[in-house]
């Protein structure tokens, strides 16, 4: 069964319907403790002013607290076709995000092409670039490539909790406590250069920098 048949599967299975009703209510209720403040994020709303989409890079561990921050700004998530990427679908589309099913590593030709096409609708993208089966925090080269096929900026953001549970995943999955302080940062924008894709995959030391950068941000925000 290919990965777009066992997506529709998913999708049509009720214990993974109210897992994600369950967990889309509960997100949003432990998310309304968090406090959320957010740094070096003027780029994004000059960028956002200008009518230029964004592609948005994030690891896989740390997309709870971000899908919450940036919730009802239309940004289309990448998310993968599995049985456990439903479900984060669900919350997510739960907070007024677009979804694309799909990984930029495999079957990436279909996902590429819809990201573009969010892109010409002046859709955002959020991609975590070390999803969706790891190595954590590890960059694959989908982030580079998207951005410069939609010739649109990349930006990283990153998260500093102090007060979290880590899940026994791969990607240690982050879930902030009740009431706890939520420090989130941005690296400057990028734009990724090159004439093909080979040429733009190159460009993933540079994304890896940017990451980098931002969770250094968010830590020294943290105080």
């Amino acid at each position: 069964m290919g990965a777009e048949a066992r997506a529709k599967e998913a999708s049509r299975d009720p214990k993974i319907a109210r897992l994600a009703r369950g967990g889309a209510v509960l997100v949003k209720l432990l998310a309304r403790t968090w406090r959320i403040s957010a740094s070096h994020d003027a780029e994004i709303e000059r960028l956002r002013a200008a009518g230029r989409p964004i592609v948005f890079a994030l690891w896989h561990g740390e997309l709870l607290p971000l899908l919450y921050h940036h919730r009802s700004e239309g940004v289309t998530v990448l998310i993968s076709e599995h049985g456990d990427g439903e479900i984060i679908a669900r919350i997510a589309e739960s907070l007024g995000y677009r979804t694309v099913r799909g990984s930029t590593s495999r079957g990436a030709a279909r996902a590429l092409l819809e990201l573009a096409r969010e892109v010409e609708t002046g859709h955002d993208l959020a991609i975590t670039p070390d999803g969706p089966r790891g190595p954590a925090k590890s960059v694959a080269p989908g982030v580079a490539v998207v951005a410069n096929r939609s010739a649109a900026p990349v930006i990283a953001a990153g998260v500093f909790v102090q007060s979290a549970w880590r899940l026994k995943s791969w990607d240690r999955f982050l879930i902030p406590r009740p009431f706890a302080r939520v420090s989130i940062a941005y690296s400057d924008s990028c734009f990724i250069e090159g004439t093909d894709s080979r040429e733009a995959a190159l460009a993933v030391g540079k994304v890896a920098e940017m990451m980098q950068e931002a969770e250094q941000r968010a830590r020294e925000a943290f105080g």
